[in-house]
């Protein structure tokens, strides 16, 4: 399939491969009665922020036997020749998706979904039906090539969504922005904690994984309280960097640490400042009041832990010496 120095250097030689997997997957499901539906979802689907030479391949499968796809994976290499291949949970967490990696590196995601399930999202008189306009509507909006339809699912997305206007992202409520807050600060002192105890990996992946996430929901909040309620803040952080203020790509530079103490309460006070700048901004906006009396009760503490830290380290040297 070539090496991947010789794709690097040919975005479209890297297109011709994956449209070779696209029309090897169309005669495999064409051929299995099960799959009802595939459709290439994602950046190869989409024309805003669409494929460049780095993109996946994002693949959904609907099927009548969905546990053959994620019990067994002989069937991937109807595709291609797999070099690695695992079982995922779907970006919602209610599926499951394979991951292939083909020969070539070549990146491969099938989300498999059971026939059942799409049925019971179109039902009209399901109590989730507006959860599910958005979900088809979101689908269609950025960007979906259908390949394989026995059912004219197709038409029955579109009729569902046709007509119906995508109900607006709201903002917060008070409860749900003061919920994100203390979440944010109860873990700076969480992280603060082990840090102290010295199990570093533990504070880190506090530090770098869980608080990070909080940010992200209270940048997005920001974003869209500044821009207007359907200001497009993509989904789990997906480029950022051009939607975001010019402030918060600033400060994240910080946020992060590497598996260092020292850098881990460097990040925790960097991170810390950004998310207090972002929720006053927010809450401003909104009219909340941000708790900015515990904020700095926690920073305090915070900072005279650090303090005993520093002065333990200074007197560490002697109590070896002695």
């Amino acid at each position: 399939m070539g090496s991947y120095s010789s794709m690097k250097s040919n975005k479209r030689t890297i297109s011709d491969l994956y449209e070779a997997i696209i029309g090897r997957l169309v005669s495999w499901a064409e051929a299995c009665p099960d799959i009802r539906f595939v459709a290439i979802l994602g950046s190869r689907a989409r024309t805003d922020h669409p494929a460049d030479e780095w993109a996946d391949l994002d693949v959904l499968i609907v099927t009548q036997k969905p546990q053959y796809y994620v019990d067994t994976a002989k069937w991937t290499a109807r595709m291609g020749k797999p070099l690695l291949t695992f079982i995922e949970p779907t970006a919602s967490g209610e599926q499951e998706e394979r991951r292939v990696l083909y020969e070539g590196i070549l990146d491969v995601d099938y989300a498999i979904f059971p026939a059942s399930k799409i049925e019971q999202m179109l039902d009209t008189q399901s109590s989730r039906l507006e959860e599910n306009v958005i979900i088809f509507a979101k689908a269609f909006g950025r960007g979906i090539r259908v390949i394989v339809d026995k059912d004219r699912l197709a038409d029955k997305f579109r009729a569902m969504i046709s007509g119906k206007e995508t109900p607006k992202l709201r903002p917060p409520t008070y409860e749900e922005f003061i919920q994100v807050v203390s979440d944010f600060l109860y873990h700076c002192i969480w992280t603060t904690k082990h840090l102290m105890r010295g199990e570093l990996w533990w504070a880190l992946t506090c530090l770098n994984c869980h608080l990070p996430s909080l940010q992200l929901t209270m940048i997005e909040w920001r974003a869209r309280v500044t821009h207007g309620e359907n200001y497009d803040t993509w989904f789990r952080g997906r480029f950022l960097e051009s939607w975001a203020n010019p402030e918060v790509t600033t400060g994240l530079r910080a946020s992060f640490a590497h598996y260092d103490e020292d850098d881990a309460f460097t990040a925790l006070e960097a991170s810390m400042n950004l998310f207090r700048q972002t929720s006053m901004n927010t809450a401003e906006k909104l009219n909340f009041q941000y708790p900015l009396d515990v904020d700095k009760k926690i920073s305090t503490w915070i900072k005279s832990e650090l303090s005993t830290r520093k002065k333990i380290k200074l007197r560490s040297p002697d109590i070896k010496n002695k």
